[in-house]
């Protein structure tokens, strides 16, 4: 690449020549009158002079620009650019300018990612106190219900415990859930990888749920009949929890006398894309981009009549990222929605 003539040179040729033309013409007058000279002395006067004001100016203008810029550098480093610190200074104007801007979008960039975080904490820290405080305080009404005289009550005392252990067990999910979803976020969380058969895994799943789809009419079916294994590589432990998570969720949100069908199909020659689909209330596109949000629920009044700790889906996309793979949904409100997920296929 052809290296770009400085401006602060171009700034002292120019004013160089000037300063030795107008000088050589006054000498040059001089000379004509008043002594015998040679012109090549003349000559000899400009280049002189043009190397010494050249020189002089040059060394002045840098060290000018210099100090100035160096000022601009120690500024910058006092807020921490990384680039501009350990770069070599440079007094090219042009350079110079285009580093500052490329410094000024970053650190744009960098507040509105901070605001962003700010936000995403403010909003989380609301969503688990919310979360923690309903079942916290549906407990403490009825123990206090029960110590005002109701446990003498023997229909009154069996109920308000039984609603109290609910509470207590929901407490328990939501507690169990964040502490699973921080270790997989800090990469604290092992993974057990062994072969299985995804195949038979789905259908352990579907009888884990199937009294609770009864309750909704709802049919579980595959799309066909799996006659042969379909062995993957993963965590089977942590797949589970995948599908009985979306499996649920077709529930919760599953239509009365809807069905949940689960799909496995070959991606490429290594894997194999899992997919859970249901004809239930659907999604709208305005929550498509939240949806796999810790806490974040798309009906949230229906939601929680339901229970849960509404971190499952969160849970979800941490566990297949955990395994290095990729999960899609695809939904169309008031049709249904499909969540997959790829898996490693073992040949």
């Amino acid at each position: 690449m052809q290296t770009k003539f400085k401006k602060s040179y171009r700034f002292a040729v120019r004013t160089s020549v000037y300063i030795t033309l107008y000088t050589t013409l006054l000498m040059g007058v001089f000379f004509y009158y008043f002594t015998e000279l040679k012109w090549f002395a003349l000559l000899w006067y400009a280049i002189c002079v043009f190397c010494f004001t050249f020189v002089i100016i040059q060394f002045s203008v840098e060290r000018f620009i210099y100090k100035r810029v160096k000022k601009i550098y120690d500024d910058l480093t006092l807020l921490e650019s990384a680039n501009m610190s350990n770069g070599p200074i440079t007094t090219n104007m042009q350079t110079l300018t285009e580093e500052i801007d490329k410094f000024a979008r970053d650190k744009k960039l960098e507040i509105e990612t901070l605001k962003v975080r700010e936000e995403y904490r403010r909003e989380f820290l609301g969503n688990v106190s919310h979360e923690l405080k309903t079942p916290l305080f549906t407990v403490q009404g009825y123990v206090l219900t029960l110590l005002d005289g109701g446990i003498n009550d023997v229909n009154i005392r069996e109920k308000y415990l039984e609603r109290a252990s609910k509470g207590i067990e929901r407490l328990g999910y939501i507690i169990n859930d964040l502490d699973m979803i921080t270790k997989l976020e800090v990469g604290d969380l092992s993974l057990n990888i062994e072969v299985f058969d995804i195949v038979e895994l789905a259908k352990h799943t579907f009888e884990m749920f199937e009294m609770k789809a009864n309750k909704k009419k709802i049919t579980f079916t595959f799309d066909r009949d799996y006659s042969e294994p379909i062995m993957v590589r993963a965590d089977k432990e942590r797949i589970q929890q995948v599908l009985a998570n979306l499996i649920v969720n077709s529930i919760k949100y599953g239509r009365l006398k809807g069905t949940t069908e689960i799909s496995i199909e070959n991606l490429i020659k290594n894997k194999v894309i899992v997919r859970v689909t249901d004809n239930g209330e659907g999604i709208s596109k305005i929550h498509m981009p939240r949806l796999f949000e810790r806490f974040y629920r798309v009906d949230k009044s229906g939601s929680r009549k339901e229970g849960g700790s509404g971190l499952g889906l969160s849970i979800v996309k941490h566990i297949i990222e955990a395994h290095r793979e990729r999960i899609y949904v695809e939904s169309e409100f008031g049709v249904g929605s499909e969540f997959s997920f790829t898996l490693e296929k073992v040949q």
